[in-house]
């Protein structure tokens, strides 16, 4: 399995915004084989900061979802939204993996 965190710095004047786009994400991982953990948005400290977590059965699950989202109607209709809206000033990509419980003999 394979977590994608992303870190999200957004515009705190369109939260509405990154929050539709959000919305429309969550759906859309489903859609594409993927396990979406959700968003989270500012609460208290910084205003300008949100994350996603979303997951996949391995790298080449996500690899083909990234494939097929980007040919997918909605999915170039939600980037155009972050888009005209600016609501994301920028964001960083992480990929991690869980630890194996399991211990060693």
């Amino acid at each position: 399995m394979i977590t994608v965190h992303v870190k999200y710095e957004i515009d705190p004047d369109r939260i509405e915004d990154f929050e539709e786009y959000g919305r429309r994400w969550v759906a859309l991982v489903g859609r594409f084989g993927g396990t979406h953990h959700g968003y989270f948005l500012p609460s208290e400290g910084d205003s300008d900061i949100a994350y996603a977590l979303f997951s996949f059965p391995s790298l080449a699950v996500y690899e083909q979802y990234r494939a097929d989202s980007a040919r997918a109607p909605e999915c170039q209709e939600t980037i155009e939204l972050a888009r005209r809206t600016r609501c994301i000033r920028r964001y960083e990509r992480r990929f991690l993996r869980p630890l194996d419980q399991t211990p060693n003999s």
